[in-house]
């Protein structure tokens, strides 16, 4: 089986979906690896290093395309390299399914087998191989990163012969994968950190990373079976941003992190709110690529308030750390083909009625055959 990563092209993309540790995994299994040449260049790792590890480098993408069993890279492809891939070819990557419907209908048109990675079903087996689960928790981090780096003060409490320094503040909106992280990291760095989630159960997890979890009543909440928040009412976002503005207004950095997958980003840090912020107080928004928490956010712009608090819209912190979360996305895939890897064929096994299958793979043998997304769906 013929396996093939492009380089990405995507503006400003620097992770690869695959480095010479997964090339080494699905050669093992019986792969044919070949990789675009300079599809490392990004994330430290030279086309020398993927041709030890067992991969043909190549420099005619069109080609590559044409040929692969399978494709797999981070970014969707364009409807144009959509069309250069074969008939039964296996297509892996980010699809970004609810707002991309068109390539979805590109790749049945084309009679190419989309697996969307970020429809995973989210189970205790799937966790070697979800991927954006992976890569929130890169960005978790790296958003604490951003803001120490960005302050005009220290993170940790430090006592000195000038005085005592106080411990800077941390205010973490949404508990998922990305705020646990992020909770986390700025702890170990010595913040004193508070955290929100519409969901009462993951107080625990808030309290055992040492930050303070702070409740505010806005009615019945809950989450999802894929284990996400569940959408809320206007009023009870307007609860909720009432009781977070005091919070905001004391914090000197505020990571938002609430995604709603399939949706538009809530947003929960009004005009208002920022308004009533410490000058120079920063505000790392992590749902910008969704269309941002926060009312005044630009996708990858950093924007400065009249009140001097700065508003960071950056899209794709992972990739600002590009070894790594190249290191665990390409993990991710590794693991996906060696789990549904057949031995005997030496190829990926399909069995669109495998749990997981069903609930990733959007298109095969010419239709959209994901029941969310198919004629008729939900």
């Amino acid at each position: 089986m013929e396996i093939f990563a492009p380089k990405e092209t995507y503006p400003g993309e620097t992770r690869a979906a695959l480095d010479p540790d997964a090339v080494k995994k699905i050669s093992g299994l019986g792969g044919k690896v070949r990789v675009e040449m300079g599809i490392g260049a990004d994330c430290d790792h030279t086309d020398k290093e993927y041709r030890e590890a067992g991969a043909e480098v190549i420099d005619d993408r069109k080609s590559a395309l044409g040929s692969a069993d399978m494709v797999v890279r981070v970014r969707p492809p364009d409807e144009e390299e959509i069309r250069l891939l074969k008939q039964g070819c296996l297509h892996v990557s980010f699809l970004d399914p609810f707002n991309q419907k068109d390539l979805l209908e590109a790749f049945a048109k084309q009679g190419v087998t989309a697996v969307s990675l970020e429809m995973m079903p989210r189970t205790t087996l799937a966790q070697k191989m979800d991927a954006l689960s992976s890569q929130a928790n890169l960005a978790g981090y790296y958003s604490v990163i951003l803001a120490a780096a960005e302050m005009h003060k220290i993170l940790p409490m430090m006592m000195t012969p000038a005085g005592t320094i106080s411990p800077s503040r941390f205010f973490v909106v949404g508990v998922g994968v990305a705020g646990l992280q992020a909770i986390a990291t700025a702890k170990r760095l010595g913040a004193r950190v508070e955290a929100f989630d519409t969901r009462p159960v993951v107080e625990e997890q808030v309290k055992s990373l040492g930050a303070k979890f702070v409740k505010i009543d806005i009615g019945e909440t809950g989450q999802t079976e894929q284990g996400y928040a569940k959408e809320l009412t206007p009023e009870q976002l307007e609860m909720q941003r009432q009781g977070m503005a005091r919070i905001c207004a004391q914090s000197d950095v505020v990571i938002t992190t609430a995604k709603l997958f399939g949706r538009k980003a809530p947003v929960i840090i009004t005009k208002e709110m920022v308004a009533g912020m410490k000058r120079g107080s920063i505000i790392v928004d992590l749902a910008a690529e969704g269309g941002g928490n926060v009312d005044g956010t630009v996708l990858d712009e950093e924007t400065v308030t009249e009140n001097g608090v700065r508003i960071f819209g950056h899209g794709n912190l992972e990739g600002r750390i590009a070894a790594d979360s190249s290191q665990v996305y390409a993990s991710n895939l590794a693991n996906f083909l060696e789990h549904f890897w057949d031995k005997e064929k030496q190829a990926f096994g399909l069995d669109l009625e495998e749990e997981h299958l069903k609930g990733c793979v959007m298109t095969h043998g010419g239709a959209i055959v994901h029941e969310r997304f198919r004629e008729g769906g939900e």
